[in-house]
């Protein structure tokens, strides 16, 4: 039987629904104009809420940047932040001292532990054409035991992260991109030291998917049956997940413990995977803090007035690189890593 496989749809809205042990997913994708001399938007601001514009005007949004898109420095604690930066540039910058660009199929990964702060910056480099931007930002929780680790900055640069290729009947090709998560002999990097995600028996996965027209796929099962497993289409329409269909813009809830067979419609279709088991934890969340009760919360607000975590070590909130700078990440030790030849 196939037609058991889906347990419910979700509506793709902003940002999406996730399972245990996932808090939070968004897909930003904003069709941003050429830059100007600051890397902001070559355009008038104009009509938009600068500080807060989450309003897809004109094809872009400035979320809470006021001169270059994105999100100057905030604070979190008790959870990851896994960026996958698809297309475009982000500029980051944190309290552990730590600074990098990276983009074009590059994967940050950040844990927040017992608390950092950082910036997430779009800079528009390119002055003579558009600056699309597209990423993924998920939020995955921590066990109570990791709540108050050591934060932790990590890149997976896109040589990195492992990709196959696969071709159905047909010829029709799915394409694999396993952030987390192994398949056969495929490894992704190794997660930070105190993720859920470094606990095999956590099974954690986050595979992206992109399927040609009427291509046929079947994802195994995962080997822990209890994990949560969610799909996510957010390109095309007409995929079929056993004999359920998925209508545009939907997500999936699906069994873990049986494979499931995929069937795309007529147009090219992309899709997330987030799986994992639940970490079946009481939570409690306020904004960028998420610890297990509304004590730790409080406790999470008094520390960071206290600290600040850390503190900031860049001059403006919202740092930018220069236009000409490659991809690259200097961590909190001093290390360095330039992953494009030319650096």
């Amino acid at each position: 039987m196939t037609d058991n496989i889906v347990l419910d749809t979700i509506r793709l809205g902003f940002p999406w629904q996730t399972a245990d042990p996932f808090l939070f997913c968004v897909h930003h994708l904003d069709a941003y104009p050429p830059g100007n001399a600051q890397m902001g938007p070559a355009a008038s601001l104009a009509g938009r809420r600068i500080g807060m514009d989450f309003d897809l005007k004109d094809g872009w949004r400035m979320y809470h940047g006021d001169v270059v898109p994105g999100f100057p420095r905030h604070p979190h604690r008790g959870f990851e932040t896994i960026t996958i930066a698809r297309q475009g540039l982000i500029d980051h910058a944190d309290s552990m001292g730590a600074t990098a660009r990276f983009g074009h199929g590059d994967v940050q990964w950040m844990t927040a532990g017992a608390g950092v702060v950082h910036s997430e910056m779009f800079p528009l480099v390119n002055a003579e054409a558009p600056n699309t931007a597209e990423l993924f930002q998920i939020w995955l929780n921590l066990p109570r035991r990791s709540k108050l680790t050591d934060p932790h900055f990590t890149m997976f640069w896109s040589h990195t992260v492992p990709r196959r290729v696969t071709r159905d009947g047909q010829g029709r090709a799915t394409t694999l991109t396993l952030i987390a998560g192994a398949l056969d002999d495929l490894t992704p990097p190794t997660p930070p030291p105190g993720s859920w995600a470094s606990d095999p028996a956590a099974d954690v996965a986050i595979w992206t998917l992109k399927m040609d027209p009427g291509a046929t796929f079947t994802l195994p099962p995962a080997a822990a049956p209890d994990a949560n497993r969610t799909l996510y289409a957010f390109q095309g329409q007409g995929l079929k997940i056993g004999g359920s269909a998925l209508a545009s813009g939907q997500g999936a809830l699906i069994r873990a413990d049986l494979p499931a067979p995929l069937t795309n419609g007529p147009q090219e279709s992309e899709l997330l995977m987030l799986q994992g088991r639940p970490i079946g934890e009481p939570v409690a969340q306020h904004g960028p803090f998420v610890m297990n009760s509304q004590a730790e919360i409080q406790q999470a607000f008094r520390d960071y007035q206290r600290t600040g975590f850390g503190g900031w070590p860049w001059p403006d909130d919202g740092p930018v690189h220069p236009r000409d700078s490659g991809r690259f990440a200097i961590h909190a030790d001093g290390s360095e890593e330039h992953p494009d030849p030319q650096a």
